[in-house]
């Protein structure tokens, strides 16, 4: 039986997949279900037919609907098309190749977050959803562990897939379940050869923006420490120690210092790993948390901040971030040589032009952010803000692609639709300005950091693909690739004489602007570090402070005024390092 694991990626604003020569961010759904599908196969779940399993993830690879229909009849098998972990911006190009594969007469099965989130939180099937289901292609909603698979494989197998397998109302446990494991060819087409895993799934947290809650649940569940040394020991046989633990909050994982001391024995074993990873902005509360987050490997740091006006994060459910710990929470990871990014959000309900761009300056002066991820507040299908906007017929955008974080998809209630645009734009070339960039590098001379190439690195991936490529960073990668006869359906297939002057002058546009910005970054960082007086830099965002009622962090943005949390206290300075 041959079995395609496909990831698509979303289209572009012109109608072309948006994929790359290489990719930053490894797909971790296709991960583990190519895990998944490898283990039901071991465990003969066809009874005695083998099967061969074909990953491939669009964002760096070719689909070729037509040379892989002519493939599975050159084996003489069965088949099954699996297109995996879809988002609702990948819905419509999913949707594209389950009708080419459906036209080839092979079978269709589309799972991930688009579909459990939709089902999860709407009354019906939407229209995209009912459109797969007439084209023939099956539904896969909740997750695929515990044997779920099994029945997708054997309906494949015998040409009568259901038009849905919902496992939406039971979560499968975490622990002792087959292990994401990418094969080693596509790990190569990830820059820096990045693996990815998950050590748990689900949230206890009521964010109304989020689909985790609703598709994958509030109850916690954990992978164990000694499916950690699996997942370590699998990937460094294919000479992987790069990994994004794609942990929504890996802080909330109550195993989360057993799973730690044991990378620290591994590395101890000689399989150090270096780990990208998410946290909430209580992380710092947890007794030596960031201290064994650090020596197992951490040493870049996701934290969903999402904004610096607690009336905004009031009223998305956001309560857990408190603004008046936000600088202590910052230092604590600072004292450690990590680079810090930070999840933003723009287009909150409180939200004016003004107050928007008034709070990035704000961050820039106050907390120690390296990397900031802009998004717009978005009602992600499966989150309750789209649930509520869908029942209330509220505009939202028709077309799934634009559901990235970097497109507005809505109306606002305070700022016309130009002003939030602009925002947007404005606030992230606002943190990325040259000024600031170098008060970035400062901060990291000053505070003794060894990360200095990588902090430039992420500078020019968060500033430039935004701003030359129109993409967020973690969908971004390196030298775009656009392929003429593949184009959205539905939009007309551009000449060649006009097609391909266009294509390359966009990449030398994005390729030039992107070194010269290089150049100029590391241009800056060895000025700083030629700097006699780099290690008494200082400001106050990497100094201690005792908050006071002039400290512009509560002061200055909105909703902090009557806080009873506030402490009239002498606002005073200690250098942290």
């Amino acid at each position: 039986m041959q079995i395609y694991l496909i990831k698509p990626t979303r289209y572009d604003d012109d109608g072309y997949p948006l994929q790359w020569w290489r990719s930053i961010i490894p797909s971790n759904s296709l991960a583990v279900m190519a895990g998944i599908v490898e283990e039901a196969l071991g465990r003969d779940c066809l009874s005695g037919m083998p099967g061969e399993v074909h990953v491939i993830d669009e964002a760096h690879q070719k689909v070729d609907p037509g040379r892989i229909a002519r493939a599975i009849r050159r084996s003489g098998g069965p088949a099954l098309i699996g297109l995996v972990g879809v988002q609702s911006n990948q819905f419509p190009r999913a949707l594209d190749l389950a009708r080419e594969f459906r036209a080839a007469g092979l079978p269709v099965c589309i799972g991930g977050f688009h579909v459990s989130g939709s089902l999860a939180m709407l009354p019906a099937p939407t229209p995209e959803l009912a459109e797969a289901q007439a084209l023939g292609a099956a539904l896969f909603a909740g997750e695929a562990e515990g044997g779920r698979i099994d029945e997708v494989l054997r309906d494949a197998r015998s040409g009568s897939l259901k038009p849905l397998y919902n496992h939406l109302k039971a979560t499968p446990e975490l622990a002792g379940a087959p292990i994401p494991l990418m094969p080693p060819e596509q790990v190569a087409r990830n820059i820096n050869r990045y693996g990815s895993f998950d050590l748990g799934r689900g949230c206890p947290f009521e964010c109304s923006f989020c689909t985790i809650i609703n598709v994958q649940g509030r109850k916690s569940r954990f992978r164990t420490a000694d499916d950690l040394e699996a997942i370590i020991r699998a990937n460094a046989a294919i000479g992987v120690n790069r990994f994004f633990l794609t942990d929504d909050n890996f802080a909330r994982n109550r195993n989360w210092e057993s799973l730690l001391d044991r990378l620290i024995a591994l590395a101890g074993q000689g399989q150090a790993v270096r780990l990208a990873i998410q946290v909430d902005t209580l992380a710092h509360r947890i007794d030596g948390f960031i201290d064994k987050c650090v020596a197992a490997g951490a040493d870049q740091i996701f934290i969903g901040l999402e904004n610096v006006n607690s009336d905004n994060l009031e009223a998305v459910g956001k309560r857990q971030n408190r603004v008046e710990e936000y600088r202590e929470m910052f230092l604590a990871w600072k004292r450690h040589p990590v680079v810090v990014t930070c999840g933003y959000i723009v287009g909150f309900p409180n939200d004016t032009y003004e107050s928007v761009m008034r709070d990035i300056a704000i961050l820039k002066d106050e907390l120690p952010v390296d990397t900031l991820y802009l998004n717009y507040l978005t009602p992600l299908p499966g989150s309750e803000d789209h649930r509520r906007m869908a029942a209330a017929g509220e505009w939202m955008d028709p077309d799934l692609s634009r559901y990235d974080l970097n497109h507005r998809v809505t109306h606002h209630p305070r700022m016309s639709d130009e002003e939030w645009e602009r925002a947007y734009r404005d606030a992230h070339a606002a943190f990325y300005e040259w000024s600031h960039m170098e008060r970035i590098l400062r901060r990291m001379a000053a505070l003794g950091s060894n990360k200095k190439l990588t902090t430039v690195n992420r500078l020019l991936a968060y500033r430039e693909a935004v701003r030359l490529e129109g993409v967020a960073k973690l969908e971004s990668g390196y030298v775009r690739i656009r392929r003429r006869r593949q184009r959205r359906h539905g939009l007309p297939r551009e000449a060649a004489w006009r097609f391909y002057p266009w294509h390359w002058g966009q990449v030398a546009h994005a390729l030039a602007g992107s070194l010269v910005t290089l150049i100029r970054l590391r241009l800056l960082l060895r000025r700083v570090l030629r700097d006699p007086q780099r290690l008494a830099y200082v400001d106050s965002a990497i100094t201690q402070v005792r908050t006071g009622p002039q400290d512009p962090l509560l002061h200055e943005t909105r909703g902090t005024a009557h806080s009873d949390r506030r402490q009239a206290r002498q606002r005073t300075h200690e250098p942290i390092a």
